[in-house]
């Protein structure tokens, strides 16, 4: 028996679930739209270039750490430790840089640090069996601090003002950061839908047992998916100390509930098995949106907080009952 036993196709091919996870993601879709339609007509701005580019650059973080965050949430586990690997990322890189003088050498730090942190998270949850929920908690504290250490509890300034490029630099009228997210939907979105390891992914977060019975290597997928989680969460942190031109250890506070809610937003189930590149890009534009729109309306920052944390209450409620009250090939994403 092999893992191709534990997925669930209408097709030899795969073709149907793939065509499920399109048609899942059509409710996604249309909030998008919806919400699109109704920003474009009542808030002043939304609907111009600048704007929009603003839109799409404030939403390159969120977008680059959802792609991998999808694989955590699809496996049945969580991580909430990316906010402070992002702020050790670029503490790290920022450090290397001022004392070394090479930007290849501090990127290469910060990538370094985050692939450790990953790494030690994907071996506590998968090899110690620690809940995912409480060792990314621990994770999260033990990680903020060693920024705050690393950095003397300071912001350290990049003296090399061509690693700013990385952050500011445009391409084909795109942001550096912009063209960095969309490699990162493009590359994952490969892996879930095309690669075996995605469909081992996919297998082990629909039933974990069934996947080992059926010689799914699960310790080895679940390390390398936090492994994963970690690295793009130090490339986004490399990529923000660009943009802000220092290496700061308070920043990225909260960034983990934004990028689940992106997720759950998009249809990727809090319940594991289901995940769609597609549906997470919709999440994080609807995220981003929302947010955009309450800065252009001067909503205060504490209102905002409110906001935020009824998106994420929703888009769970919505993961429930979607998944309780239809069928799985209509749940979005599709179930494998």
């Amino acid at each position: 028996m092999t893992h191709a036993a534990v997925e669930k196709t209408d097709s030899p091919s795969g073709a149907g679930p793939r065509l499920s996870r399109l048609i899942g993601a059509a409710g996604p879709m249309l909030v998008l739209l919806a919400l699109l339609a109704l920003l474009a007509a009542f808030v002043p701005d939304f609907a111009g270039v600048r704007n929009v580019r603003g839109l799409i650059l404030s939403v390159s973080l969120v977008g680059m750490i959802a792609t991998t965050m999808m694989l955590v949430l699809a496996l049945r586990e969580v991580d909430l430790s990316v906010g402070s690997i992002v702020a050790l990322s670029g503490v790290v890189a920022a450090t290397v840089i001022a004392g070394s003088g090479s930007v290849w050498l501090g990127v290469l730090a910060g990538l370094g640090a985050g692939l450790a942190v990953g790494v030690f998270n994907g071996v506590v949850v998968a090899k110690l069996k620690v809940n995912s929920l409480i060792a990314t908690l621990a994770t999260m504290e033990i990680v903020r601090g060693l920024a705050f250490l690393t950095s003397q509890g300071e912001a350290v300034s990049i003296p090399q003002e061509q690693f700013y490029a990385l952050g500011s630099g445009e391409f084909l009228g795109l942001n550096w950061p912009v063209w960095i997210m969309m490699a990162c939907f493009v590359v994952f979105g490969l892996v879930l839908n095309f690669t075996v390891f995605g469909k081992n992914v996919l297998a082990i977060g629909g039933n974990p047992e069934a996947a080992r019975l059926a010689g799914v290597p699960v310790t080895r997928v679940r390390i390398i998916v936090f492994a994963l989680q970690g690295l793009v969460a130090g490339l986004a942190g490399i990529v923000l100390a660009a943009r802000i031109t220092s290496g700061q250890p308070n920043t990225s506070l909260g960034l983990e509930l934004a990028v689940i809610s992106a997720c759950v937003l998009g249809g990727v189930s809090l319940s594991g098995g289901v995940a769609s590149i597609l549906g997470v890009l919709i999440g994080v534009l609807i995220m981003g949106a929302a947010q955009n729109a309450l800065n252009l309306l001067d909503v205060p920052t504490f209102y905002q907080y409110v906001v935020r944390g009824g998106i994420l209450l929703l888009a769970v409620i919505a993961d429930r009952l979607r998944h309780s009250a239809t069928p799985g090939w209509l749940s979005f994403g599709g179930r494998r």
